[in-house]
């Protein structure tokens, strides 16, 4: 499918939802299985019928990337995050209040591989996850630096790479705290106070928004029971809230979805030297539009940047796929030409593209 069929696809998906067909879904993050966020998405999510789980790490994991660190001790050796679970319980378990929310001890990626590996053929009952999503972070990750620095991309990209449609998303609203902390009160207008109920609103939306666009006419809601999957395989979307509160004087409660690529106006490290101290710590670096992280090259070009259109009370959602090949083009040949005196094309590649397709074809033909 072209990028420019996806792009359709997705404008077409981020319209007003009408209907929900339940899913099955794992939700995942780098910020801890207790923290705000991810408790009101999680709640959202079973209120709107979805068969949501929660599978996340014990302790914050945040900046881990797609690190899939397991842990080696079979007994927490710390209590985990605020007090949920004590020292010297099980490296990984249930909440004693809600046995569909999971805590493991370990990074984010590896949390997902644990949902996909122990909890979904353990607990599941024979069915599938239909779609894994991680967060709302503590805090934006626009931009493709923070593609293999965050937790919450990690979770995202390692259950893309098993097959399963994902989504990341993230918030401006960056205060890290626990879920017995939200404020429940709402304002003159009915809306929620607190900005993890209102980031947890949005992701229910576009969850809600793609399930119906795949739901099959008919079929009637139902774990499971859509047509074709929320997205191609070896896709996912990054999606960035920008600073949200539905205070009297806010001018940004419900911001509108808008297509974006990672590419554009985005920040990376350097290392910045502290004269004083002698020591050096990381700080942004914006590349020029065109080089770098900047450089579009598989995404659509004109499509605007991710990070520029997050501060400008708008989500950006992004689309992303797995396949890190460079494309067809005549900068990728004069790559191959520069190498070919030691590098050459491989003999046997058109008879691998030729068998390739038929075992597709047959597959196709047996299912």
């Amino acid at each position: 499918m072209r990028i420019t069929d996806i792009a359709r696809w997705a404008v077409v998906a981020l319209g007003s939802a009408t209907t929900c067909d339940a899913l099955n879904i794992i939700v995942n993050n780098d910020d801890g299985f207790g923290s705000a966020n991810i408790r009101e998405f999680y709640g959202l999510l079973k209120e709107s019928g979805h068969n949501a789980w929660i599978v996340a790490p014990a302790t914050n994991q945040s900046g881990q990337g797609g690190r899939a660190v397991f842990t080696t001790e079979r007994y927490l050796t710390t209590e985990s995050e605020f007090g949920l679970i004590p020292k010297g319980a099980p490296s990984f378990g249930t909440d004693p209040n809600d046995s569909h929310i999971w805590y493991y001890n370990g990074t984010p990626a590896a949390c997902t591989f644990f949902a996909l590996d122990y909890v979904v053929p353990r607990y599941w009952n024979g069915t599938q996850p239909d779609l894994l999503v991680a967060g709302p972070n503590f805090g934006l990750n626009a931009g493709p630096f923070l593609y293999s620095l965050s937790g919450t991309m990690g979770a995202t990209y390692a259950a893309v790479g098993r097959g399963i449609p994902a989504i990341s998303f993230s918030a401006s609203n960056d205060t890290q705290r626990s879920y017995k902390d939200i404020d429940r009160s709402v304002t003159a207008e009915g809306l929620p106070a607190d900005p993890a109920t209102l980031n947890a609103r949005l992701a229910v939306k576009l969850v809600n928004e793609l399930a119906r666009s795949a739901a099959k006419p008919g079929l009637g809601p139902g774990p499971g029971k859509q047509s074709q999957p929320l997205l191609p395989s070896g896709y996912g979307l990054n999606v960035n809230f920008p600073e949200i509160s539905s205070a009297p004087n806010s001018s940004c409660a419900d911001p509108p979805f808008y297509l974006t690529r990672l590419t554009g106006g985005a920040d990376t490290d350097r290392a910045a030297y502290n004269e004083t101290t002698g020591l050096f710590h990381y700080a942004d670096l914006v590349p020029p539009e065109g080089t770098g992280i900047n450089a579009c090259i598989n995404g659509d070009c004109w499509l605007p940047g991710e990070t520029e259109l997050v501060s400008k009370c708008a989500t950006p959602v992004s689309i992303f796929t797995v396949d890190y090949d460079a494309p067809a083009t005549r900068k990728t040949a004069s790559v191959a030409h520069a190498m070919s005196g030691l590098v050459k094309k491989y003999d046997g590649a058109r008879r691998l593209r030729r068998d390739e397709g038929f075992l597709q074809s047959r597959y196709r033909n047996q299912h």
